[in-house]
């Protein structure tokens, strides 16, 4: 039987059971079995519990912290390379650590080069990812990455709101680009939030770049960790006068007190993905699912066709 017409397995990493049976369901397969072995010490050993001899594996799994997800992903492609699986595609909706990407000051590691290294050893043939922090990490990897956009989600998602007077703004200067490439789509104005930093996690002035007078804002990133940039721009925007402020933000780590942040924020509304399941269920969180664009993009790639058909912009 020719190898394109052979099943791929799909399995799940234990932190993202619940996006794996999501993507299992869209591509119209059961997800594979697996049986993890727990030490006392806190170590584990993830074993398939069927043969994946021949076959394409898609691993699911995203690497938020703790590190016990990033090495559950790797044992897994280890495991799956010694039982001789054919293909070993990491699917990894949050590539966790990829704040990493660079030596921004001296005598620091730069994460995001060393967990693709990883991976590749570990035996991964290929990656699929979504927003990553960096587009460059893309170069990281020898073996193929497949990065989608979640755009391709989200945009569909703001037509449905038919708001007017839309303006796209970016939470700093880094996320000119994403900003700006939904704006084009959208037809709408870019307003720019330029911040200073104290130290990681902490702004000590924030200053907006663009008008927001009687516009209906939507703030753009790729994640959202603390809450405290987008709350404190969704802040400053309804204090310029704008009528609405809303942010997507594609992976809610949300750590700390983010959750009480965007909350009691002026945020109307944050809207993320699944790539990292939420803590709690708060009034203000639209959870809208990446399940279906990467069965889809599974899909193509097991099929050897063309991908480029999935991306809005």
């Amino acid at each position: 039987m020719p190898e394109n017409q052979l099943i791929p397995k799909i399995f799940a990493c234990s932190q993202s059971t619940d996006l794996a049976e999501k993507i299992a369901k869209e591509y119209g397969v059961a997800l594979g079995n697996i049986e993890t072995t727990h030490f006392s010490d806190g170590e584990f050993q993830p074993a398939f519990e069927e043969s994946v001899r021949g076959r394409r594996v898609f691993l699911i799994g995203s690497t938020f912290p703790s590190a016990d997800n990033l090495m559950e992903m790797l044992l897994m492609c280890d495991a799956a390379k010694r039982a001789s699986a054919r293909h070993i595609t990491a699917v990894m909706p949050y590539f966790g650590w990829a704040r990493q990407d660079r030596k921004d000051k001296p005598r620091v590691a730069i994460g995001a080069k060393l967990v693709a290294k990883l991976l590749e050893t570990a035996g991964a043939t290929r990656i699929m990812t979504m927003d990553l922090h960096a587009d460059q990490i893309q170069g990281f990897f020898e073996k193929p990455v497949d990065h989608l956009f979640a755009s391709t989600i989200f945009l569909p998602y703001i037509k449905s709101l038919n708001l007017e007077n839309i303006t796209i703004a970016s939470p700093d200067m880094g996320g000119s680009k994403r900003a700006y490439a939904y704006s084009k789509y959208l037809e709408s104005d870019v307003v720019i939030c330029y911040k200073q930093r104290e130290k990681a996690n902490l702004i000590s002035h924030m200053e907006l770049i663009g008008d927001v007078e009687g516009k209906n804002v939507i703030l753009v990133d790729d994640m959202i960790d603390t809450g405290g940039t987008l709350t404190k721009a969704a802040n400053l925007m309804i204090e310029r006068g704008a009528l609405s402020v809303r942010a997507i933000c594609t992976h809610p780590i949300l750590s700390g007190d983010a959750y009480e942040r965007i909350q009691n924020s002026q945020l109307t509304e944050l809207i993320v993905s699944d790539t990292i399941p939420l803590k709690k269920s708060v009034s203000k969180i639209k959870v809208v699912t990446c399940a279906t664009l990467f069965a889809d993009v599974m899909h193509k790639v097991h099929d050897n066709t063309s991908i480029s058909g999935q991306f809005l912009m």
